[in-house]
């Protein structure tokens, strides 16, 4: 067994079985309970055959059903409690452990998502969690409870018939060979699975949301191209895994099949030297059935093991991450801020050599409005997203209120935090719940009041339902305007000390842009704002006015000074201006 695989089992096993080593060892007593009480009928037709019958004996006869019966009594007994008890705790288990892995993944920092298809994400929260069902549930105690199934039938059949029993072990560890090997090739299997399961999906997912752009682009036929494509790499993966599995079921009835007819020959030949009696070989059968069904039913159980532990792996990787809010390096807890943020020399790259800001040093004191604005790619949204915390710099550090963000604890901040960007998200449900998101427990009152701040009631007072509209998913039922305008009362109702304003007007029509203008004058003031903004007639007012070119401020001050020096600023201006 590689290195990877213990220490997946290893943590598989500190993780889900030791915590639940009570339940899983009443579930290993309950298994060999019914295991054993399996036990009584092969004994019992050795009696019947060889005494009860030949002495026509009616106590005995009347005594041994009674045993028998008190036997199967108990093995029903016992398989509902089995099921009742560990089925029942591996689905709790599969239940806590998807919201242990959400709760992981909103922990894990945006370039992760960044990099990662949301579909896919939903993929290893719903699926890879699954096989653990197999470790907490029944799957593991019937491997246990039917290997020492097997060991006591093997015991019973030496001392019936050694000879017998050697012939039959031959195949048996000849399929337990084949079986090990095959196990080996599947789990890289079952782990690619679900790898190309989660693509399949992330695409499935994207194709859905951008179903519009699909259909307005006449793109069906190709993203039905696409989705073939990964249901095709998906379905070879399971023909391989199929092959696999078929190899150890037709191994096992081929093995053990010729195993039955060799014993078959050998009883007979036994039975005709007076060596064995008839109950002996309807004994030494029966016994043979319970050896070797728990094997061929471990087989079974091991192919669930391995998806188990392929799923597994790739549930260990996702929570050995590091999390953004490293409790390790962000000590400092923030409560009352003033909101000055002053970044120092600061550099930062998305990808290894290749900067996108250099050496950025600039001062937005508390309540004040800096306006960041520059071509597409300039840098705008970078220098916004370490603002937020969203990003770290490589070098130099942004502080706030004089405290490097980098030992922040990121909770602390982001309570004092509001962001309303370009294309804002806005989940399906009521116009009510959106606005409501940051503060659960807002008064009617506070929301009436960021509800007219951002001037959202003018109209939600036309629709039948007013606020409890339902909007549908991402909003989809409302205009670019109306969907801005609900971002900003969210923003509004969050009451925060630092504003990041990415593109907020860029989809609004005249009217909306000038309602929104007025909104915005009330959410910014006394909060120190970031405004990423192409409508330079949105920003005349700004603080502070940072024109970024290639990662550098190339100017810097208020708009009348930057449109008297004619640079870059002024340019940008006149351009918009004669649009």
């Amino acid at each position: 067994m590689s290195e990877k695989k213990k220490v997946s089992f290893a943590w598989a096993f500190k993780q889900f079985i030791w915590p639940r080593k009570n339940i899983i060892l009443l579930g290993l007593f309950l298994i060999i309970l019914k295991s054993l009480s399996g036990l009584v009928l092969p004994y019992a037709s050795k009696n019947l055959i060889d005494e009860v019958i030949p002495n026509k004996d009616m106590q005995a006869l009347t005594t041994l059903l009674i045993f028998v019966c008190s036997a199967i009594l108990i093995q029903a007994v016992t398989s509902f409690l089995l099921t009742r008890l560990l089925s029942v705790e591996a689905q709790h288990l599969i239940a806590l452990l998807r919201a242990k892995v959400q709760k992981k993944l909103l922990t894990l920092p945006i370039s992760f998502f960044d990099n990662n298809k949301s579909g896919a994400l939903v993929s290893r929260v719903m699926s890879d969690v699954e096989g653990v069902r197999n470790l907490v549930g029944t799957g593991l105690v019937q491997l246990i409870g039917g290997t020492i199934t097997a060991v006591i039938s093997l015991v019973i059949l030496i001392k019936l018939n050694a000879t017998m029993t050697f012939f039959v072990l031959v195949p048996v560890a000849l399929f337990a060979f084949i079986a090990l090997k095959a196990f080996g090739y599947i789990r890289p299997i079952f782990r690619e699975r679900g790898k190309i399961n989660a693509e399949v999906t992330g695409r499935l997912t994207e194709t859905l949301n951008g179903v519009r752009v699909i259909k307005g682009f006449n793109a069906e036929e190709q993203e039905n191209k696409t989705f073939e494509e990964g249901v095709e790499r998906l379905y070879l993966n399971v023909k391989k895994s199929l092959t696999a599995t078929a190899l150890m079921t037709s191994s096992s009835t081929f093995l053990l099949g010729l195993a039955s007819a060799g014993i078959m020959g050998i009883g007979g030949y036994f039975i005709m030297n007076n060596t064995m009696t008839y109950g002996e070989f309807v004994s030494f059968t029966l016994f043979l059935g319970f050896m070797i069904a728990p094997i061929v039913q471990m087989s079974n159980i091991g192919s669930q093991l391995t998806e188990a532990m392929a799923g597994l792996d790739r549930t260990q990787e996702l929570m050995n991450m590091i999390e953004e809010d490293n409790p390790e390096k962000r000590l400092v807890v923030l409560n009352d801020i003033k909101g000055e943020i002053v970044f120092e020399n600061v550099s930062f790259s998305y990808e290894k050599n290749k900067e996108v800001l250099h050496n950025i040093s600039l001062k937005a004191p508390s309540g004040s409005v800096t306006a960041l604005v520059g071509s597409s790619g300039s840098g705008k949204s970078t220098i916004a997203g370490l603002a937020a915390t969203f990003l770290n710099p490589v070098k130099g550090k942004v502080t706030l209120d004089g405290i490097d963000l980098a030992e922040v604890n990121l909770n602390s901040f982001r309570k004092h935090l509001a962001v309303v960007l370009q294309d804002d998200f806005l989940y399906e449900g009521t116009i009510r719940e959106n606005i409501l998101f940051p503060r659960p427990d807002a008064s009617e009152e506070e929301l009436l009041l960021a509800v007219k701040g951002a001037y959202v009631n003018e109209f939600t007072d036309r629709f039948d339902k007013g606020l409890d509209t339902v909007i549908g998913e991402r909003g989809v039922k409302l205009s670019g305007g109306q969907r801005q305008r609900i971002s900003i009362a969210r923003a509004i109702l969050a009451n925060p000390k630092i504003i990041i304003l990415d593109e907020a007007t860029s989809n609004l029509d005249t009217e909306s842009e000038s309602y929104i203008q007025k909104s915005l004058g009330v959410l910014m003031q006394n909060r120190t704002t970031f405004v990423i903004a192409h409508r330079l007639s949105t920003i005349q007012k700004a603080d502070q006015i940072l024109v970024i070119e290639d990662g550098n401020i190339v100017e810097k001050g208020k708009h009348e000074e930057l449109i008297a020096k004619k640079g870059r600023y002024f340019d940008l201006y006149t351009y918009q201006s004669r649009i």
